[in-house]
């Protein structure tokens, strides 16, 4: 992320095979992969005036990955502090000028081929398929396939994940000549549902003055979005389960059934399977909705597309002179940092409040929410280091104790790759070994 141009979104360069990155300031954003000697070198330039020409070396080797400032001017910095040379681990954020890079790491059990990727060609793509992570991008890549096809799509996540955004995308897709058309299960009365899905006619019940055709019916040829689907009341899951079967609706005092033709696309953050277990969902209509289930990724596990998802909310309506804002740099190591319990909605609602806030079109920290803003360390605070490594040591040891020794076991527990779990092990003077030997 380019705190002074944000629009830009994020960049991926793959790092497989490569044993030194070297990063420096340059013309416009460039990856050059070369050869010195036997070694495999990328060469990374930024447009970013706070970079020195040769700013900083990330160095990969069997005993971990290390980062060397080259004597910049205005140093690097790795989680806020600066640094001539430190360790760097899955999740690092490592500041160079004012572009903020999230250093991670994926497991050797992913099947993925890692390419380069500027952000400027991922966000060609429709709004909610853009990701720099290329193993969410390879099941972005199916969903697409079926979006093409007249396969039911259940999309499965958090709140404010983006489940709907993702659901216009899939009608896009399906170049179904019908309109969009959403509604949320949960904001309609109970006793309400069955008329606004299927309609009703005239004096059906009190209040019912004329024909309504109902959304299912305003969605002909095209796309009819249930968010929310768990919370779809027993009888109207039954009356949908019609409609999906024999392709007909029938309005509520009506007599005669009318044929329609949609492609549905539901989304729930709520657990279906233990919904069905209580006889709280109907098994049948769930095996209709779920051809293709998705499960959309929260916010946190996305690090490395933040800057990628703020270039595109920044480009929203919503957002207050969007296009011209710019970040400090511990703002923007903020956005980085915080879990955003609540997804993008939150990131969004974030930027909008920050961008009123914005002195000169510049976020600073104080601009972003109190909870948000306590997620950057303001500066280098050792005796923070000695407490953190001192967590982390007792956690590792109480992993150990509890898998005996079991590495691959550890690192599921923590949400590690095994390999960064192996370097903490060498990193702490820990051996596995003796775990292994208790009874």
């Amino acid at each position: 992320m380019e705190c002074a141009r944000p629009l830009a979104g994020g960049m991926r360069v793959a790092l497989d095979g490569v044993d030194e990155v070297v990063i420096g300031r340059g013309d416009a954003r460039a990856i050059e992969r070369t050869r010195d000697g036997d070694r495999n070198v990328v060469r990374v330039t930024i447009p970013d005036k706070k970079a020195s020409s040769l700013h900083a070396r990330i160095v990969l080797g069997e005993g971990g990955v290390a980062i060397h400032d080259l004597g910049s001017t205005n140093g690097t910095h790795v989680g806020g502090a600066r640094v001539e040379h430190a360790a760097i681990e899955s999740g690092a954020v490592i500041e160079i000028g004012q572009s903020l890079f999230v250093y991670s790491e994926i497991s050797e059990r992913a099947s993925w081929r890692g390419s380069d990727l500027d952000g400027e060609k991922s966000e060609a793509k429709l709004a909610g398929l853009a990701t720099l992570d290329p193993l969410l991008a390879a099941r972005l890549a199916r969903l697409e396939r079926v979006a093409a096809s007249g396969v039911s799509v259940m999309l499965l996540g958090e709140t404010g994940t983006g489940k709907e955004v993702l659901a216009r995308a899939v009608h896009v897709l399906s170049q179904r000549p019908g309109p969009f058309v959403a509604i949320n299960c949960g904001a309609i009365p109970a006793n309400l549902v069955e008329s606004q899905l299927f309609g009703h006619m005239k004096g059906a019940f009190s209040g019912a003055v004329r024909d309504e055709p109902g959304l299912v019916r305003s969605a002909h040829f095209g796309t009819l979005f249930l968010d929310e689907i768990g919370d779809l009341p027993a009888p109207s899951q039954a009356a949908l389960l019609r409609v999906l079967q024999e392709g007909e609706v029938l309005p509520v005092g009506a007599t005669r059934a009318t044929k329609v033709d949609i492609r549905v696309v539901c989304a729930t953050h709520r657990p279906l399977d233990d919904l069905m277990e209580k006889g709280e969902f109907r098994r049948d209509l769930y095996a209709r909705l779920a051809g293709f289930a998705f499960a959309v990724p929260p916010l946190r596990e996305r690090r490395a597309d933040i800057g990628l998802i703020v270039a595109s909310l920044l480009r929203s309506p919503k957002i207050q002179n969007g296009e011209a804002l710019r970040f400090r740099s511990d703002a923007a190591r903020a956005l980085l940092r915080y879990e955003w319990p609540l997804n993008i909605r939150e990131l969004e609602q974030c930027l909008t409040t920050s961008s009123v806030l914005a002195e000169e079109g510049v976020i600073r920290l104080d601009d972003l929410p109190a909870q948000v803003a306590e997620s950057a360390p303001p500066s280098a605070d050792p005796g923070a280091s000695n407490e953190r490594d001192e967590a982390l040591r007792r956690e590792l040891l109480l992993r150990l104790a509890e898998t005996r020794g079991n590495l691959s076991e550890v690192a599921r527990a923590m949400g590690k790759a095994r390999q960064q779990v192996q370097r903490w092990v060498r990193r702490f003077g820990i051996d596995p070994e003796a775990f292994r030997e208790r009874e």
